[in-house]
């Protein structure tokens, strides 16, 4: 039977240590059958609407299943100031006002394809009383930038509403407008590790709309298979919600 590996290439100390992450070495591994990825029952043209809905209550979503993931993963990006910075998503903003603090002196770009997340990440930018970024409605898919033109890409809870065969698309365009060396992280409800986990593929299963469009996926397999190398995989669970964070470097011109 195929196996792959929940987490490859170099190790961080950082994350071995860390007390909220799970980590599966070589030696125990999951299976292709049980990352199996359910369908996407949510179209792209139904999650603007979806997302409009959710937006006045989105933060107290993501406070009570999410933000030990953002965290980690804005950890993991070692961010430098002074760095290009694109996310892709940026939701209610409350990742990207973290990436302003912390690269006061780069240039941060966010987009959403949902206009009422979007206004809402744009008020929390300007409380921010920095102005080094530039928010806007943008597609993942088509992405409106040239090549080579950020130091890191950030995205989270976008794959786990995305159809399976849409991912290498959607990667390939990261990968296009990242630098030579340059970062990619990722946070993403995933399949279950434990049987408490699995709850929510239930839920998603019942009304795909009640955890807005998303299902637990895997994606280190995708990022490896477009040419990322470096790369990363942690597991975290928070209320019982499971989130996969994928780390991933583009390799440097030859």
């Amino acid at each position: 039977m195929n196996r792959w590996s929940i987490r490859s290439g170099r190790v961080f100390p950082s994350a071995v240590r860390h007390p909220a992450v799970e980590i599966k070495n070589k030696r125990n591994v999951m299976t292709t059958e049980k990352t199996k990825i359910m369908d996407a029952l949510v179209t792209k043209e139904d999650i603007p609407n979806i997302y409009r809905g959710i937006a006045p209550i989105y933060d107290l979503w993501g406070m009570l299943t999410e933000t030990k993931a953002r965290k980690r993963c804005l950890d993991l990006a070692q961010i430098n100031n002074g760095e290009n910075i694109l996310e892709v998503a940026v939701g209610t903003g409350s990742a990207f006002t973290e990436i302003l603090k912390k690269n006061p002196g780069g240039m941060n770009t966010g987009i959403d394809l949902t206009s009422e997340m979007l206004g809402r990440a744009k008020k929390k930018a300007q409380m921010s009383g920095l102005n080094n970024y530039h928010l806007a409605l943008g597609d993942a898919y088509n992405l409106a930038y040239d090549n080579d033109s950020f130091d890191l890409v950030f995205n989270n809870y976008m794959f786990d509403l995305l159809p399976e065969k849409d991912f290498p698309l959607v990667l390939n365009e990261f990968k296009r407008v990242l630098r030579p060396g340059g970062r990619l992280l990722m946070a993403n409800m995933t399949k279950s590790m434990h049987w408490y986990n699995s709850i929510w593929e239930v839920v998603y299963g019942l009304s795909p709309s009640l955890l807005g469009g998303c299902r637990g996926v895997c994606l280190l397999p995708y990022i490896e298979s477009v040419g990322f190398i470096n790369t990363q995989r942690e597991f975290i669970s928070q209320m019982t919600f499971p989130t996969e964070i994928i780390r991933g470097i583009k390799p440097d011109a030859v």
